[in-house]
């Protein structure tokens, strides 16, 4: 049995190319937007927090997500989200058609506004 990853790094070395590249991008996009958010694992997922989860995402064998782990971002960002599927914490998206950097950013900002609130 494979083991599990404990770092994003292995997490990430454990796709092939094109999901490898679509999650690489997220991460360098959320590591900008909130720059002393920590990485770790969390739920098998590569994701990143600031006292509590910020976001995460991840692969599956048909897609990859961003998880913003709150249902009021991605319910705030609606006509920003709606080429992409959605359901109240989860934004799925193919590698070929990734989420925009600037849609990233703004949605790690709102997290992180609703985190202080």
């Amino acid at each position: 049995m494979k083991s599990k990853p404990t770092t994003i790094d292995e997490y990430l070395a454990s796709l092939n190319a094109e999901q490898r590249a679509a999650l690489e991008r997220i991460r360098r996009a959320v590591q900008a937007a909130a720059p002393t958010a920590r990485e770790c694992i969390s739920y098998g997922l590569p994701a990143f927090e600031l006292g509590k989860k910020l976001v995460a995402f991840g692969a599956a064998a048909k897609h990859c997500a961003f998880y913003p782990m709150s249902g009021s971002v991605t319910s705030q960002l609606a006509d920003e989200l709606a080429r992409f599927e959605t359901s109240k914490g989860t934004i799925r998206f193919q590698p070929d058609k990734p989420l925009p950097l600037a849609l990233i950013r703004k949605i790690v900002k709102l997290r992180i506004a609703e985190m202080d609130s």
